[in-house]
């Protein structure tokens, strides 16, 4: 990536060159190509090394603190946001300000993530002298493996590119695209070591169409009055009144606080089918499904639509360990989850 403080000489590229925008996405496409051959050979050792250094910062409740200037800056602030969502505590400080008053965020364990393509960025730099007196460990990504700052890293890793997509090869672009990737490698590296999971994704994305596709089945099962409830001994009357009360389709048929079975309007339908008149004279016990599918509170919305969608039901009832030999919970019907889950 050009270093935006320095001036190097522009490649002087004839005007009839020009490239299709596909050609120029695969400048890009080969840059990370070319990142991952060296993730897979020589970088893979350092990039361990760092791994490592990170998952125990976090580990120890210190945070990664990214720096750089320019494109590099704007990068560094995407891949600090990225170690924020999955798990890793994470900061971005611009070097001015660093300079004018904001060092003090840096606290002793931390570890200072440098981007620079040059590795000669000035304002970089100037923090150099200040690291080892606040206790931080300073790494880098550096497009020049002996540049000063890189030399001045307790790691570095290399992020050079072959060319960038820009003709006159002054824009970052496929450098900054490597860097990026680099940066999202090692946040879900380090994720993976501190052993993050989707439910503590969940915790750190309650918002937006990703918060609702990592609610729970608790979130949105129904409880409560709303769940359809009827005794064992109930007559098809009062069941088709409770079922249409609640509006889900179906009933759960409960005794002592103990799940017998269920009742679903296609098994009404098919039983009125079978037995005409004499339908309304059975009772719930004679009619329910004895063997109800059901789910624990904790799955995650997509998990329980899968399950809906395996086996052609429209509610699960939920218990409070997914058997149906612990006390119900509530009801999660397909509608609630249409609702939060994305189109296919």
């Amino acid at each position: 990536m050009p270093d935006e403080t320095q001036n190097p000489e522009p490649i002087q590229t004839p005007a009839d060159t020009a490239l299709s925008p596909g050609e120029l996405v695969r400048i890009e496409a080969d840059a990370l190509n070319e990142l991952a051959l060296r993730l897979e050979g020589p970088a893979r050792e350092p990039f361990d090394r760092i791994a490592a250094l990170l998952t125990e910062t976090a580990q120890q409740h210190r945070r990664v603190i990214l720096t750089g200037i320019g494109k590099s800056g704007l990068i560094a602030r995407k891949i600090a946001a990225t170690f924020v969502s999955t798990g890793t505590p994470a900061h971005f400080l611009h070097p001015s300000d660093a300079l004018h008053g904001d060092l003090g965020i840096l606290t002793p364990g931390d570890v200072l993530l440098a981007l620079s393509y040059s590795g000669e960025t000035a304002e970089i730099l100037s923090l150099l002298a200040l690291l080892p007196d606040l206790g931080i460990t300073l790494i880098s990504f550096c497009g020049c493996p002996t540049s000063t700052l890189a030399s001045a890293s307790t790691h570095t890793l290399d992020v050079s590119v072959s060319r960038e997509a820009c003709a006159h090869q002054l824009a970052p672009t496929a450098s900054s695209t490597a860097m990026l990737a680099l940066g999202d490698a090692l946040a879900l590296d380090v994720s993976r070591r501190l052993d993050f999971k989707p439910h503590d994704f969940a915790g750190l994305h309650p918002g937006g169409q990703l918060g609702r596709r990592l609610a729970t089945v608790r979130q949105l099962m129904k409880t409560g009055d709303a769940v359809p409830t009827v005794a064992p001994s109930t007559k098809m009357p009062q069941i088709i009144h409770e079922m249409s009360a609640k509006r889900l389709g179906m009933t759960t048929v409960i005794s002592a606080n103990k799940l017998l079975g269920v009742l679903s309007d296609g098994d009404l339908r098919r039983l009125l089918e079978r037995n005409g008149p004499h339908a309304f004279h059975k009772t719930a016990s004679e009619v329910m499904n004895p063997k109800p599918l059901t789910i624990a509170p904790e799955p995650f919305a997509t998990e329980a639509l899968t399950l809906m969608e395996q086996h052609k039901i429209t509610a699960l009832i939920v218990t409070e360990d997914g058997t149906p030999h612990t006390p119900v919970l509530g009801v999660l019907h397909l509608h609630d989850l249409l609702e939060v889950t994305p189109n296919p």
